[in-house]
């Protein structure tokens, strides 16, 4: 691996990336295959609760998340892991991976195809890779900083052509979100006109952006492992996103990503009072 320091910045070759970049791949597809298999046998699953009766968990992702650390500690074993289930791993390469084993555990576990397994990696807190694969549609999005977005091995480009009031905008939201606060972002994008989808999986709209399908995706608290691969996607892919704090990857913050036509004014839609 050839490593440099730039201004007390780590900074890997686009060797080191494009080789991280393929493994990545096929162990996110290994990953999706595991936990599709969890999706048919659904029912057997054990399910805990985390912060309240809609934050779950199952031994499913739990064994994603393993199978996942597993592979990265036998191929990269001096990278750190950032993962929802297990916490930080340091690692002395510099760089993080950024793992959501599955992003969408409601509606997987209610038999719902929107959740994905979400494979992200950071270099001093800016995404440089970015997995996500949805096994229920057959898609594996991918990126690397400087090399572009694909979908199937294909180029993919965010929607320039399309704005708030003719595509299509992604909400997030939860419950360390004000309802009234939700409830007035979703208020505002009708009252221009917009529209809006929430299917479960922040992760998996933030592909759609990169993928062009919709225009841009926003919510007001999101956890890293949440949206590092999609904030990589959209970002090769042409989008703008709103920087995640280089030094919050443990606590939410607001996440951002849009065409660059309709960042401003989603941003503005979108925003709350933080306190």
């Amino acid at each position: 691996m050839t490593m440099t320091i730039q201004e007390n910045r780590v900074s890997l070759s686009d060797t080191d990336l494009a080789d991280r970049l393929g493994f990545a791949e096929t162990m996110a597809k290994a990953a999706g295959a595991a936990a599709l298999d969890y999706f048919t046998r659904r029912d057997e699953l054990v399910i805990e609760t985390k912060r309240n009766p809609q934050d779950l968990v199952s031994e499913a992702d739990k064994k994603v998340e393993e199978l996942i650390r597993a592979e990265i500690a036998k191929h990269f074993g001096s990278d750190g892991v950032l993962g929802e289930e297990y916490g930080l791993t340091e690692g002395t390469s510099g760089l993080t991976w950024v793992i959501d084993p599955i992003d969408g555990t409601s509606a997987f576990l209610n038999g719902m195809p929107n959740w994905c397994v979400s494979v992200g990696a950071a270099v001093d807190g800016e995404p440089v890779l970015g997995v996500i694969v949805a096994p229920c549609f057959d898609e594996c999005y991918s990126a690397r900083r400087g090399g572009g977005a694909t979908l199937n091995g294909k180029p993919i480009r965010v929607a320039d052509q399309l704005n708030l009031r003719n595509g299509v905008v992604g909400l997030g939201s939860n419950d360390r979100v004000a309802p009234a606060d939700a409830a007035r972002i979703v208020e505002s994008l009708f009252r221009i006109g917009g529209t809006f989808i929430r299917n479960g999986s922040g992760a998996l709209m933030l592909a759609y952006v990169a993928a062009g399908r919709l225009v841009g995706y926003a919510e007001p608290s999101m956890n890293a492992w949440d949206c590092m691969a999609g904030y990589c996607l959209v970002s090769e892919a042409g989008g703008t996103v709103l920087p995640f704090p280089r030094d919050g990857f443990h606590a939410p913050a607001r996440v951002l990503a849009a065409t660059g036509g309709s960042y401003a004014e989603l941003e503005q839609i979108s925003a709350i009072a933080q306190s």
